[in-house]
Formats: C-alpha cells, structure tokens, sequence
C-alpha cells in the first residue's frame, strides 16, 4: 500500500473561529488506539465540544467524539475519551504560560491526517464578545459583497 502524502481533512471546527479569537496556533500529534485511527480514516470525528488542558506538563484532549469503528470488537474504544497529544517541551512551556492567563483557553480548530500520520490543529483561544460576532459576520458579508461587485464590475467591462 503506498504512502499517503499531504494533508486530508477529518474534521474542522468552524465554530470555533466564529466564537473565539485565535491568539495562535499549533499542530500536535495524538495517542491513538488502533479503532479510532480506523475510524478517522472511515472521516468520522467531531470537535465541537473539545478542549485541551495542560496537567503534569503534558497536554490532554478531552470531550472530541471519535466514534466507535463499525468493525470494532470488544477492544473498541471510549467515543469521548481523555487523549495525549504530543508536542514540544517548548510548545507545552509557551501554552501552559497562555493558559494561566484569564480568559485564554485551548480549542482544536482542525483533525486531519499529514503523510499519514494523525494530527490536529489546536489554538490559543480567547472568547468573543457578543458585539465581535456580530462584526466579524459584518464584515464577512461586506467583502463578499465588495468581492461580488467587482466581479461584475470585470465581467462587464471585460
């Protein structure tokens, strides 16, 4: 079987980029049983619920559904469970720092699969206020509408 190369998307959380402003970003690999990697092959995962904390100097995922692969027996794993991820002494030292501030918090933005290799995509996240939703969806629909226009603007005089 050949290797696979590049990035194939499992799962994204779009709602957390509308909920929260995304201070920075990391790609971390995961401590997976040999079911939920079956599963994420089979493109089932959802990350709305997820979070990381930082404990002992290690980073935990928690609250991400993998279910259970349909092939599965009785070595199936916990649809909801706890799972490690692995990044750099350096990255837990710098996330662990933001962590401790107020209002910081850990979200997986992305899961996907790199040469073949489990990843996720997680960010130093800080809450949005009612009002900056509100102005991000504003904006959002002004620079589709700008962009509207001016492709009619070029398919006209074109």
């Amino acid at each position: 079987m050949a290797k696979e190369r590049g990035r194939r998307v499992i799962a994204q959380n779009r709602k957390a980029r509308h909920d929260y402003h995304i201070d920075d970003t990391f790609e971390a690999g995961l401590v997976l049983t040999g079911t939920e990697v079956k599963a994420l092959r089979a493109g089932r995962a959802s990350l709305v619920d997820g979070y990381a904390v930082v404990m002992n100097d290690e980073v935990w995922l928690q609250g991400v559904h993998i279910p259970e692969y349909s092939q599965g027996t009785w070595t199936n794993h916990a649809p909801r469970r706890t799972r490690k991820l692995l990044l750099h002494r350096k990255e837990i030292a710098e996330i662990g720092a933001a962590t401790r501030e107020s209002g910081i918090t850990i979200v997986p933005l992305a899961l996907y699969f790199k040469d073949g290799k489990a990843k996720i995509e997680i960010g130093l996240a800080r809450g949005k206020r009612e009002y900056d939703k509100r102005q991000t969806l504003a904006k959002r629909e002004a620079d589709r509408d700008a962009a509207r226009q001016l492709a009619e603007h070029n398919r006209r005089h074109s």
